[in-house]
């Protein structure tokens, strides 16, 4: 144990390509100033890389993944794990570097966070590139590096069960990729325990660069705290406002599923390729259909109440068994986008790319994009390779998922996202070509929803729904991923005073609203810092043309359409109220000053 409460002190440095592991010293400053998860990711990746312009998928980006301070204890629902490293799918307009692109982080649920912290760390690098596919087992202070190639090629499902297997100890839980990341899809993701995914920005494409297929980790201790009385009561106060809340009885019925019809009745939801914001049938595969045809089991993350995640089965045609789903965005990226209103279709769709290791937002996205050109007329069959990827088929959605992952034909060119594929099709396609710094867009629409298009254009990793619709909402976000406590449980007020009290008891550092919303704000620079050095200007923070000329047609926001010059506005605005230039976005020496990070940017 460090002499820092709340942590061990030390990160398990693996280098794959020298075989070397190390125990790294973390400093206390950086444990004080950026706290765990994506906090303490970023400044790991930040003296990592210390110049601009490294390729995503050379040994030298480093994969980093990292629980937080919550993390192995008893706090309810501090179940995550904020995977840090460099983009392999955004990229600058312009830049002086050929390999520019964005930090990236992707947070997810299940296990894996807290075993790190029992095997006895504050989280794992992974550099360098094995020679051979292999993965990493983790036994507490035993760390080996082994074969794995006998797993090359295998699906998340299969695998998950192999690894186990392999082990011969069903205490270790594991991450792992698919097909996809092994073949470098840009968008491919992480998995855990075949449901859960960090699956944003990439994530998996750079582990599959490193020849990583998995890593599993079985730990027998537990970090300990500053101020066990005060941590004991302010638990107590934690579980009592989740105990009492009736957000929280909601959430546990129908997860983030709740919002598939709620979103489409307000018209904020993503249809047609983000054509429109409302889907007619979307009652068809919301909630209350998933929990009266589909689920049997509702199944939570490490030390949660919610149990949000569902599984269950399905019959007919494309029947199996259902590890997750329909939640929001796999509901709406892969229904509602596609306007795709067959439960069963749309389960096996979420299961497929799950399977392949993909991220579900970005394929869905993908679909959407090419669905769109086809029927405009932009692109043949001939160029689908004979798949007749109309709206709302099924066929020709799991045909293309199978494509994408494999990078075969049409798909090699689909993999690289919708940017690249408007940049290849031309004739106007790159207007409904929906991605921001070359990071698809999520399941929230913005043509009557403004704010939501500030959080997609200035959100570090590219489009992001998650980073917040404004300055203090991004703030919290950062910080809360850098605690290892889920987002869905603070929706409800009453958890927010204990959760600091939880805080200040396990760090001995008192965290008070406002000191926890800085400190959010010291990561958000940061994130801002390395993305400027790479390149990136107020040029990148823009949205694709749809948002602002093509009006909702249908549904109660019939007619919205974002106002440009409004919207320009706002930006300006933000990076004022940032303390960043307007004109250029680099963060002013005032607010670094302020931030305590003047020393860090003289590296810019």
């Amino acid at each position: 144990m460090s002499g820092t409460p709340g942590y061990y002190g030390q990160i398990l440095d693996i280098n794959l390509s020298t075989g070397k592991i190390t125990k790294m010293a973390v400093p206390a400053e950086d444990l004080e100033k950026f706290v765990g998860g994506q906090g303490l990711g970023m400044k790991i990746l930040w003296d990592r890389l210390k110049k601009p312009g490294v390729d995503a998928l050379s040994p030298e980006n480093p994969l980093i993944f990292m629980p937080g301070p919550f993390s192995g204890l008893p706090v309810p629902s501090s179940s995550r794990t904020c995977v840090v490293t460099k983009s392999s799918i955004t990229s600058p307009i312009e830049s002086d570097y050929h390999h520019a692109s964005t930090v990236s982080y992707s947070n997810m649920g299940g296990f894996f966070g807290p075993e790190i912290r029992f095997a006895g760390y504050d989280g794992i690098v992974i550099t360098g590139k094995a020679k051979e596919l292999s993965y990493v087992v983790i036994d507490d202070a035993k760390v080996e590096i082994r074969d794995g190639k006998k797993f090359k090629g295998m699906r998340t499902d299969a695998f998950d069960k192999a690894i186990l297997a392999e082990l011969g100890d069903r205490r270790f839980k594991t991450v792992y990729i698919g097909p996809a990341a092994e073949n470098l899809v840009p968008y491919a993701s992480i998995l855990h325990t075949a449901g859960r995914a960090a699956g944003r920005g990439g994530t998996g494409c750079v582990m599959g660069s490193k020849n990583l297929k998995a890593i599993a980790v079985k730990g027998s201790g537990q970090p300990g705290v500053a101020d066990h009385q005060g941590f004991l009561a302010a638990l107590e106060k934690a579980r009592g406002a989740l105990y009492k809340s009736a957000f929280a009885k909601s959430w546990a019925e129908q997860g983030t599923a709740r919002a598939i019809v709620g979103n489409s009745n307000a018209g904020t939801e993503t249809v047609r390729n983000y054509r429109e914001g409302t889907f007619a049938e979307a009652d068809k595969i919301g909630g209350d259909a998933a929990r009266r045809d589909v689920w049997v089991k509702d199944i939570a993350c490490y030390c949660c109440p919610l149990g949000c995640k569902k599984s269950g089965l399905t019959k007919g045609k494309y029947g199996g068994i259902v590890h997750d789903g329909p939640e929001y965005e796999t509901g709406v990226m892969l229904g509602s986008n596609l306007l795709i209103s067959d439960m069963p279709g749309l389960l096996k769709a979420i299961t497929t790319i799950d399977d392949l290791g993909l991220d579900q937002i970005s394929t869905g996205n993908v679909i959407g994009f090419l669905m769109e050109a086809y029927d405009r007329g932009l692109i043949n069959r001939g160029f689908l390779d004979g798949i007749d990827l109309t709206w709302g088929n099924v066929d020709a959605t799991l045909a293309m998922i199978e494509k994408i992952a494999a990078k075969e034909g049409v798909g090699a060119l689909a993999a690289e996202g919708v940017r690249a594929l408007s940049w290849h099709i031309g004739k106007g396609s790159e207007k409904f070509a929906i991605q921001v710094k070359g990071l698809e867009l999520a399941a929230h629409n913005i043509q009557a929803n403004q704010p939501r298009g500030l959080s997609y254009v200035t959100a570090s990793r590219g489009a992001c729904h998650m980073s917040g619709d404004n300055i203090a909402m991004q703030n919290r976000r950062a910080m809360m991923d850098s605690t290892g406590m889920c987002f869905f449980p603070t929706f409800e007020p009453a958890l927010e005073e204990p959760m600091l009290a939880l805080l200040s008891a396990i760090t001995g550092r008192k965290y008070d609203k406002a000191e926890f919303e800085k400190t959010g704000e010291r990561i958000f620079n940061l994130e801002k810092l390395f993305n400027y050095r790479e390149g990136f200007r107020r040029a990148d923070d823009q949205l694709p043309d749809r948002f602002f000329e093509d009006a909702f047609s249908i549904g109660p926001k019939k007619g919205a359409v974002l106002d440009r010059n409004k919207f320009d506005s706002m930006l300006t605005q933000y990076y004022t109220d940032r303390g960043w230039d307007p004109e250029t976005t680099q963060p002013g020496s005032a607010k670094l000053k302020e931030l305590g990070l003047e020393a860090i940017s003289r590296a810019i």
